[in-house]
């Protein structure tokens, strides 16, 4: 394994926020709905398993597969981009502010919606051979997801609203984990490996993925989830979306800035014995 120091990652997350900031609106866009649309089939391919097996983990197991790829091919994910632009900013790179930051942003949400919104057509237009019969097992599934987390924490109303964000927050926390990860190493084995666990714990533990819900929810609601576009934009995407940025920001990309691109000064030994003895 080709490992790499933590300053030396460090200095790679806040080189890919800055190439993200200068890349072409086409390429950021495309990029973007390619990772939605993956990402979005992995879910599907999850809840599929979890459906016919009756097995939570195993579906938690295999749902990076989709994370996996899509980090590969260098598509991006608004989770990813709420950790790594904003370091260009902090680190001061020259043309990086924050009209750049919000364009970023707003072209990875669009793509990544675009992306998700596709995978759902294709799921429900093949469970349903074209919308002329019953969805099965998996419809039922994914509708009754669907109404649980909208009107589910609706029910609990501002407490519901926070366990949301919390759940976003836990969510990209996680996931940030998984792309700084994989940044440990130049060998492809390495960064799979290294990915794998992160990923895996947020989807068992039902974290909030703003990007996987982009597929889940107009899935569930074309699936017949018994909720409507403001109870999903209200009781769960935007509220994921914060989250999201909050745990990517605060918990990964910062600390890893502060301590290992602008580290502390050392204290002296001196300074340090004349502290104990006083």
């Amino acid at each position: 394994m080709s490992y790499l120091e933590p300053a030396e990652f460090a200095k790679k997350m806040v080189d890919a926020g800055e190439q993200k900031i200068f890349m072409s609106t086409r390429d950021t866009f495309i990029r973007a709905m390619m990772a939605g649309a993956i990402l979005g089939l992995a879910a599907f391919f999850a809840i599929t398993v979890i459906t016919k097996t009756g097995n939570p983990v195993l579906g938690a197991v295999l749902f990076p597969v989709g994370f996996i790829m899509l980090y590969l091919m260098k598509f991006d994910l608004l989770t990813g981009v709420f950790t790594l632009v904003p370091l260009a900013l902090i680190d001061k790179r020259p043309g990086c502010d924050m009209k750049g930051l919000l364009r970023n942003w707003g072209l990875v949400f669009l793509g990544n919606f675009a992306g998700a919104l596709m995978t759902a057509f294709f799921a429900s237009f093949i469970l349903t051979y074209g919308y002329q019969i019953d969805g099965g097992a998996v419809a039922d599934k994914v509708a009754a997801i669907g109404e649980s987390r909208t009107l589910g924490y609706k029910e609990q109303g501002v407490l519901g609203w926070f366990t949301i964000f919390i759940r976003g927050m836990l969510c990209n926390w996680m996931v940030s984990m998984g792309v700084v990860l994989a940044m440990i190493s130049t060998s492809a084995i390495s960064k799979i490996f290294a990915m794998w666990m992160p990923i895996m714990l947020f989807f068992y533990m039902v974290f909030e993925h703003s990007i996987v819900n982009m597929f889940l929810f107009p899935f569930s609601m074309i699936m017949g989830g018994d909720f409507n576009l403001m109870d999903y934009f209200l009781w769960n995407e935007i509220p994921t979306a914060l989250g999201n940025l909050v745990g990517g920001f605060l918990l990964v990309g910062l600390p890893l800035y502060l301590t290992h691109v602008r580290e502390g000064k050392a204290r002296t030994p001196k300074a340090v014995g004349s502290k104990v003895t006083a």
